[in-house]
C-alpha cells in the first residue's frame, strides 16, 4: 500500500536532488551541485498488462565522467519478491537508456535496510546470471541532523534525516531541534518544509508530536489531513480557494516552471476546490504549467 510516507521519502529527491549527498559521497561521485539531474518517467511497463513502476528515476549527468540513472525506491518494510521487481527495474531501465543504473533503497529502520541491501540473486544451482545489489539510504549512514545551523543552510537533508530517523529513539530531540531551526526560514519557506516533514511522518510514533511543534497556517499537501489543512479548513470556502491556488503556483515557483499571466489568472480565479486539488497535486510533476489542465 502507498502511504504518504512512502510517496514523501522518494518524491523529495525529485525537487531537491542534494539529498543524495551520502550516496554519491560515499561512492566517490561528484556530489549533485557539480551534476546536471533531470526526473525521468518511472513507468518500466512494457506491453504485457502488467504495470511496473520504479518510485523515482533520475539521470545523472556529472561534470566529469559518464551519465547515469538513479532508480529510488522507498521501502518501509520487507517486502516478498522485492528483490525480482527491483532486478526487472535495473535491467529494463539498463536496456530501455543504454546507461548504467544506480539502485537506491530508502529505507527508515535497521531491520529493513539490512535486508533491502541483498545481494538478491538470480540463481540455477551453483550458476548465478544475475546479482541486484541495492544501495541502501538509512539510519546507519544518513546523518542524524542536530546543529540548527545545518537546517538553516541544508533544510532537504534535515528533513530527509529527520523522515529516516524517524523510528529512532532520538527522533523527538530530532524533531525539537529541527522545529527551532525553522525559525531562521522566512515563513513561506517554514510551511513548506513543515508539511514535507508532517506528510513524511505519517504513520509514525512521532507524528503527533512534530504536530505539536508544528506553529504555522498554510497547506502544501491539499488532502492529507496535515494540521495546517484542519486548521485552514476552518476558514470559509473563498479563502481554501485563494490558499490552495497560491500553494499550486508556489510549487511551480519552486520548481522553476515558468508561468504565464493567463495560466495564473485561471489558477487564482478558479473557485473549485476539487479542482484546485487536482491542479496542486499536477503541479509536483508537471513539466510545464499547461500541463495541469490536461484532459479539460
Amino acid at each position: 500500500m502507498v502511504t504518504s510516507t512512502h510517496e514523501t521519502s522518494h518524491r523529495i529527491f525529485q525537487d531537491h536532488p542534494e539529498v543524495l549527498t551520502p550516496a554519491f559521497e560515499a561512492l566517490g561521485l561528484p556530489p549533485p551541485a557539480k551534476a546536471i539531474i533531470e526526473a525521468l518517467s518511472p513507468d518500466t511497463t512494457e506491453i504485457k498488462p502488467l504495470e511496473r513502476r520504479v518510485d523515482t528515476v533520475l539521470k545523472v549527468e556529472p561534470s566529469d565522467g559518464e551519465g547515469f540513472l538513479i532508480a529510488i525506491e522507498a521501502q518501509t518494510a520487507r517486502t516478498r519478491d522485492k528483490g525480482s521487481s527491483w532486478s526487472y527495474y535495473v535491467a529494463h531501465l539498463h536496456a530501455k537508456f543504454d546507461l548504467p543504473v544506480l539502485l537506491v533503497a530508502v529505507c527508515r529502520n535497521r531491520s529493513t535496510a539490512s535486508w533491502a541491501a541483498g545481494p538478491f540473486e538470480c540463481r540455477v544451482g551453483a550458476w548465478t546470471t544475475q546479482i541486484t545489489r541495492p544501495f541502501v539510504l538509512g539510519p546507519d549512514n544518513v546523518p542524524e541532523i542536530t546543529d540548527e545551523s545545518v537546517v538553516a543552510r541544508e533544510p532537504a537533508m534535515a528533513t530527509f534525516s529527520a523522515i529516516v530517523h524517524s523510528e529512532s529513539e532520538n527522533a523527538p530531540a530530532i524533531l525539537s531541534m529541527l522545529a527551532r531551526g525553522m525559525r531562521s526560514f522566512d515563513k513561506a519557506t517554514a510551511k513548506y518544509w513543515c508539511e514535507w516533514l508532517e506528510v513524511g511522518l505519517e504513520n509514525t510514533p512521532v507524528r503527533e508530536t512534530w504536530r505539536e511543534l508544528e506553529k504555522m497556517v498554510a497547506t502544501y499537501f491539499p488532502g492529507r489531513g496535515t494540521l495546517f489543512e484542519e486548521t485552514y479548513l476552518e476558514g470559509r470556502a473563498e479563502g481554501k480557494a485563494e490558499g490552495k491556488a497560491e500553494s499550486i503556483l508556489s510549487v511551480l515557483e519552486k520548481r522553476g516552471i515558468d508561468i504565464s499571466p493567463d495560466t495564473r489568472h485561471r489558477i487564482t480565479s478558479c473557485t473549485d476546490l476539487d479542482t484546485l486539488t487536482t491542479w496542486f497535486d499536477r503541479s509536483l510533476t508537471a513539466g510545464t504549467a499547461e500541463e495541469l489542465f490536461a484532459e479539460e
